[in-house]
């Protein structure tokens, strides 16, 4: 599991990345200006990647009205503090960073906080949903990465040919 959080992290950034590419100009949504700044206010694709992934987790889940009225800023409090680390990790083993003892040290103890974290939000998340809807949340989520690889795989493929 440990290994794939790196590679699902890079193909979402790819996948974010990619919408405004030149192969899917023609699929772009309207840009809106605001009239009163006279601004462009384009779409976020790494916030329409979440978009997505909350409507395949709430239809996944069945939440009701008052479930998801205080599941989902918990579950954004629990995906932000994973993002944090993540981002902290991979700072961590990039190039720049030296080798050795430390840094395996720091490894370690980001996979830890990972670990605190998710303890921590299951407990969280057991307080508003019945257990098999937190089951539920966590197949889910492994779910939507693995089609968003899938997706991205088959993507490299076509491109490829």
């Amino acid at each position: 599991m440990n290994k794939l959080i790196k590679p699902i992290f890079s193909i979402l950034f790819i996948l974010a990345i990619s919408y405004n590419s030149f192969g899917q100009m023609r699929f772009r949504e309207p840009v809106q200006r605001n009239i009163t700044t006279n601004k462009v206010n384009k779409p976020n694709p790494g916030k329409r990647v979440e978009l997505v992934k909350e409507g395949f987790i709430s239809k996944q889940l069945k939440l009701t009205s008052e479930e998801s009225k205080t599941f989902w800023p918990i579950y954004h409090q629990y995906v932000q503090e994973l993002t944090g680390v993540r981002i902290l990790k991979r700072l961590n083993n990039s190039k720049t960073s030296p080798d050795g003892t430390e840094q395996i040290d720091k490894e370690l103890a980001y996979e830890t906080e990972m670990v605190n974290i998710r303890k921590h939000y299951r407990d969280e998340f057991l307080k508003i949903l019945p257990p098999e809807k937190v089951s539920e949340l966590y197949k889910s989520e492994r779910e939507f990465n693995d089609e968003v690889l899938k997706q991205l795989s088959e993507r490299s493929v076509k491109a490829g040919d």
